[in-house]
Formats: C-alpha cells, structure tokens, sequence
C-alpha cells in the first residue's frame, strides 16, 4: 500500500505539491464542513502552475494526490534534492539533462543565438543523441553544439523534462521549419533563455525548490510562484 502521508491534517494553505505533472498551489483553506458520509472535509483554493484554478474539496486532492504514484508535497526539507551531483554507492545513473546550441542560418537563431537554447533529458549518450542532428528537424535541420550537461541520478526522466519545459515554457521558441520531406514542423524544446539561469534552474532542481518558480522572460530571472 502506498504511503504517501498526505493526511488531511497535512494538507494546508501555503503548501505546494506536484500532481498531474504540475505544480498545485493551496492559495486557501475553507471553513471545515461535514461530508455527505458524515467525515470533515473542505472546500480548497488551488491554482497550478498553468495558471488555471479550482475549487476542489480537501478529501479530493487527498486521493488525487494518493493515486499520482509521481504525487508529492514539495515545501518539506526532508524530502530532499530531487538528483544529486554526485552518485552515493547505492544510486543508479538515469540519466543527463543536456542544453544545446544551433549552429542553424535561421534568421530567429542567427540573430539570437547566444540565447537560443534546446533544454532536454536523455537516459543515453548525448553525443549520440545528436549524432544526426543537422537530418532531424527537432534539431532544426542543423548541427547543435553541446554547452552544458548535468547528470542524473535516481530520477524519472520524463517528469523532469516536462517539469523543466514548464518553468522555461513562457520563453519557448516559436519557430516553424520544414522537414526534409517539406512538411511543416514546429519543434517544441528550443528556449529563449541565457545559460545562467539554466545553471540556476538546476541548482533549483537539486534543493528541491524549482517547482516553486517560473521564468520571466521580461527580466530574465526565475521568479516565484507565490501569490
């Protein structure tokens, strides 16, 4: 059985938790009130990080939470980093974050290619996955340059990837090419975001605090989700 420890006692305004792949904000906490089975419950003010909102009862998010096997509170210190930079003797390397640069003659790169950035997670080599960039149009059809790596450990992959696309999501490229055969493609992982604050989304990452924040394209700075 799963222990998730998310009791209704635990469950309070101020708290952040990732669910659905998303960050869930409990902005409120209403009066309890009686159930119609006749236990307590509440009535909750949740904004995600997608910036929708809900109303949802606090026996809601409990089971919501209890049935994301990836559900977890992430305002508790001992929760701990979510990689470390090291590997103890008992950690399985899972996987690299890789950041790279395009060498594309796209005039939106050309013009921005010092900002212009495809933000990853791979479980295999990076060189290999960038192997035949310059014939995949997820690579815009040119050859990339690898600026940064960070590797992993005892992580799910997939979910860091999409946590990581949705905090540099407001500064995603917008950009439209065409594949080899002429049909339009829109590659979904190019970033307009200086390294810097690549560097300190990964820091953010390893304390366990990044789901707190989004960036701000307008400063160029991490900015915290607290309303």
């Amino acid at each position: 059985m799963k222990d998730a420890g998310f009791s209704k006692a635990e469950i309070k305004a101020g708290q952040f938790f990732i669910l659905g792949g998303q960050t869930a904000y409990v902005a409120e906490v209403g009066e309890m009130i009686k159930a119609p089975n006749g236990e307590s419950d509440a009535r909750l003010r949740v904004i995600y990080s997608n910036g929708t909102e809900s109303n949802l009862l606090l026996r809601s998010l409990q089971r919501a939470l209890y049935k994301d096997d990836a559900g977890r509170r992430i305002t508790e210190p001992e929760a701990g980093p979510l990689f470390a930079s090291e590997a103890d003797d008992d950690d399985q390397a899972s996987g690299t974050i890789y950041v790279l640069r395009s060498q594309s003659n796209h005039p939106m790169v050309a013009q921005n290619r010092a900002l212009v950035h495809k933000i990853g997670v791979t479980s295999g080599s990076v060189e290999k996955r960038i192997a035949n960039a310059k014939l995949d149009a997820t690579f815009l059809l040119a050859d990339v340059e690898i600026v940064a790596t960070y590797e992993l450990y005892n992580i799910h992959r997939i979910k860091l990837e999409k946590l990581i696309h949705r905090v540099f999501g407001p500064a995603q490229l917008n950009i439209e090419i065409k594949d080899r055969f002429g049909n339009p493609v829109v590659p979904r992982e190019w970033f307009l975001v200086p390294l810097f604050v690549v560097d300190e989304v990964v820091e953010r990452i390893k304390d366990g605090t990044i789901a707190e924040y989004a960036y701000d394209p307008e400063t160029a700075k991490l900015k915290p989700l607290h309303l």
